[in-house]
């Protein structure tokens, strides 16, 4: 009885010079550990205690009007040094496969269900690292996180971070990260390249490595109410340590040919009758492209379809006509024509160069096959 109570004596001097300090985040974490230390000895303390640290996020209307109040800025420029969305919105919604799809669903469960995990000993997945080439959907997956959680997206400008006098940007960067600390939050660090390269590079200055230093141990000090991802386009350019700080890494490949589709017909839906037979020929020739590169063709085609006066479905074509493809997928994308009725074989040979004699055997063997 002594050994507990001097225990929790110790406990209760720790957390009184944690609260003096008024950082929130290291009051819940201290409390979510004497909670785990607890759940054997006094299992009614550990449930309140968990009671408690289940309360504490969902605060998050005050949490949101400090955001809105005092942005952090470049004590330089008066520049902010962040982005908000208090409330992310979509341009659309992102079409995600496989290991992504499964990641991004746990990662929203994680936080809605925190309670099972303290209740278990664990906390939600703190730091995540999104990596991949430009233009999969790395920052709406960051947004999209957001969205389902239903709390703001602050994300930092790291341009704005990197100040005129570098002895000034480990500076920018704690206070951005301890202001993203404080809140019930989604903090996004894009092109974390640009301050996290490999301290063995020799052309990096003493400075820039510093900063890899700073950022390390604002990693290791993530408390578990807020969601820190960090997204690069250059995996390769990142300092070891910093891959072994996130708790989560997660590649974003190129869309396979389903996601294409998938995607094509969400941008398509309702702008054209037969959104779901073209989704499936365009997504022969973006095979290969990013999200971003075939959003921005299928954009480009709206604007001079609006500018023609002529309908989308009618523009569409031109950009077959544009397009460089193998031989088997101009085949294809021949033989798909046709069968769709969006071209006669003549036509279908004038935008993709197969042969009339071609598309017609091919068509004809398709058919005896089905």
């Amino acid at each position: 009885m002594a050994d507990k109570s001097q225990g929790l004596s110790q406990d209760f001097v720790h957390l009184a010079r944690v609260a003096l300090s008024e950082r929130s985040q290291d009051i819940q974490a201290f409390l979510h550990r004497v909670a785990r230390k607890r759940r054997d000895a006094d299992p009614q303390l550990a449930q309140d205690i968990i009671a408690l640290l289940r309360e504490a996020p969902t605060r998050s209307s005050p949490l949101r009007r400090s955001v809105e109040a005092a942005i952090p800025v470049d004590t330089d420029s008066r520049f902010q040094l962040l982005r908000v969305e208090a409330n992310p919105e979509m341009p659309h919604e992102p079409v995600y496969f496989g290991e992504v799809r499964q990641t991004l669903d746990r990662l929203v469960e994680e936080r809605r269900r925190v309670t099972d995990l303290f209740e278990a000993g664990l906390q939600p997945t703190r730091t995540v690292l999104f990596t991949g080439p430009p233009g999969v959907g790395k920052t709406l997956a960051a947004r999209w996180i957001a969205r389902e959680l239903g709390k703001p997206l602050l994300i930092l400008d790291l341009s704005a971070v990197m100040s005129s006098y570098l002895g000034r940007t480990g500076a920018n960067l704690r206070h951005v990260l301890d202001y993203a600390k404080a809140l019930d939050c989604v903090l996004l660090l894009d092109e974390l390249d640009t301050i996290a390269k490999r301290r063995d590079d020799a052309g990096e200055i003493g400075e820039l490595k510093r900063l890899v230093t700073v950022l390390l141990q604002q990693l290791d000090d993530w408390p578990s109410t807020g969601l820190l991802i960090a997204a690069t386009n250059h995996s390769e350019l990142l300092d070891p340590a910093i891959w072994r700080r996130f708790e989560q890494p997660l590649d974003f490949p190129l869309p396979t040919k389903e996601g294409i589709n998938v995607f094509i017909q969400s941008l398509l839906e309702g702008k054209i009758q037969k959104s779901i037979e073209w989704s499936k020929v365009l997504s022969i020739i973006f095979y290969g492209k990013s999200y971003s590169e075939i959003e921005r063709e299928i954009n480009l085609a709206r604007r001079s379809a609006a500018l023609k006066g002529i309908n989308l479905e009618a523009q569409l074509p031109e950009i077959l006509r544009m397009s460089t493809r193998s031989k088997d997928d101009q085949i294809q994308l021949a033989i798909d024509l046709v069968t769709f009725g969006f071209a006669s074989q003549r036509k279908a040979h004038e935008l993709t160069g197969v042969a009339r004699d071609t598309i017609r055997s091919r068509s004809n063997h398709d058919i005896q096959v089905i």
